[in-house]
């Protein structure tokens, strides 16, 4: 029986399994994590009563998980189905629909590289980790989405080492560091890249992104990096920043679920790991894949921050005293039908405050703090 503390579950809607979840102007945007399934539009004007506006299918072999919507704009990102499997052959990039109407999407157009994994989307810039020929992993790229029908690239960044075309070598294995997630604030992006770690670019000139600072810390610490995004709003005097790392893929060796870092990035040139969180449940010992962390709300409006945790739910952990993060609320869903245990993927709020809880297995629900 789904258990909740400090929240109300609002509203529930049956779907397949979704890898991202966005709300705009009341209408829910769920991107799936297995085709045919692609895009599901979800209509979520009355929360209780969600109801399904229109669904975009996927040819086999291909993931459409993620989903990003602004100015009646959607973009959808196309890559290989499963992560990883080889097929020269493939086409992907992002998918680019007008959803003014949210009932009748329409495409109007492709940006077309041989994958796109995570991107934000700002209504003119796209800051992505497509994968491009010539590169070694996906790369950051910004792309201009001024005009949706004719997108064009207009700033690139990668780690030395990626250009593999332009005579470079790398000093990992295989596409262990690689570009996962570019989220701007201001003029820097703030850059998550895998297995090796998070790096601060600076874009005051977008064409060409310059190394602020990094950190890699995998290893010693087993998991890949996922997310980076500096809090809005000093504590205690200091600049902080998330991560989050994924638990997923770790490196060899027994080890406990993926938790959440808090980074001071005062000086963002010396970014210092001060502190961390891990939910109360995990004692240390080893757990499979998908147990731990995979990730916090983009959309950080307070000290307490919605966190996706995998097999735990979802958790809501608060910040204020950022040496000491504690939990104050959390849900934890029924396993979904056709799984074996929770697996909650992503987590957004909407205008109304609302907050959004997609499982890749399946289902979403809608949850108030109370």
């Amino acid at each position: 029986m789904a258990i909740a503390k400090g929240l109300k579950v609002v509203g529930h809607f049956d779907c397949a399994g979704g890898g991202q979840v966005v709300v705009r102007n009341n209408v829910a945007y769920v991107g799936h994590v297995k085709p045919p399934n692609g895009t599901s539009i979800i209509d979520v004007s009355d929360p209780a009563k969600p109801r399904e506006l229109a669904q975009i299918k996927v040819p086999e072999g291909t993931l459409s998980h993620k989903v990003r919507v602004e100015n009646g704009v959607m973009l959808v990102n196309r890559e290989i189905f499963p992560i990883g499997r080889i097929d020269p052959d493939f086409k992907g990039g992002l998918e680019v629909f007008d959803v003014s109407n949210p009932s009748k999407p329409t495409r109007i157009a492709t940006w077309a590289s041989r994958g796109m994994h995570r991107f934000t989307f700002d209504g003119q810039y796209v800051y992505g980790s497509p994968e491009l020929d010539g590169y070694l992993g996906n790369v950051v790229s910004i792309i201009d989405f001024q005009n949706p029908a004719k997108p064009q690239e207009v700033g690139r960044w990668w780690m030395p080492g990626q250009w593999t075309a332009g005579g470079e070598k790398p000093t990992w294995e295989g596409t262990a560091h690689r570009c996962h997630h570019p989220m701007r604030v201001g003029n820097r992006l703030y850059t998550s890249y895998w297995h090796g770690g998070f790096v601060i670019l600076n874009i005051d000139d977008l064409t060409k992104p310059k190394f602020v600072s990094g950190f890699d810390w995998s290893p010693p610490f087993p998991w890949p990096t996922h997310t980076a995004l500096p809090v809005p709003f000093p504590l205690r005097g200091r600049r902080v920043m998330l991560v989050a790392d994924e638990d997923v893929v770790r490196l060899a060796g027994p080890t406990s679920p993926a938790f959440l870092w808090l980074v001071d990035i005062t000086d963002e040139t010396r970014p210092i790991p001060f502190a961390s969180f891990q939910v109360a449940e995990e004692d240390g010992s080893p757990k499979q894949d998908y147990t731990g962390l995979h990730q916090f709300c983009e959309d950080i409006r307070s000290t307490e921050i919605p966190i996706a945790w995998f097999a735990h739910g979802l958790r809501i952990v608060d910040i204020a005293n950022p040496h000491a993060p504690k939990e104050v609320a959390s849900f934890m869903p029924d396993v979904p039908a056709g799984a074996t245990r929770v697996q909650s993927n992503d987590v957004c709020f909407d205008d109304r405050g609302l907050i959004y809880l997609i499982d890749r297995t399946r289902g979403l629900h809608i949850l108030e703090r109370v």
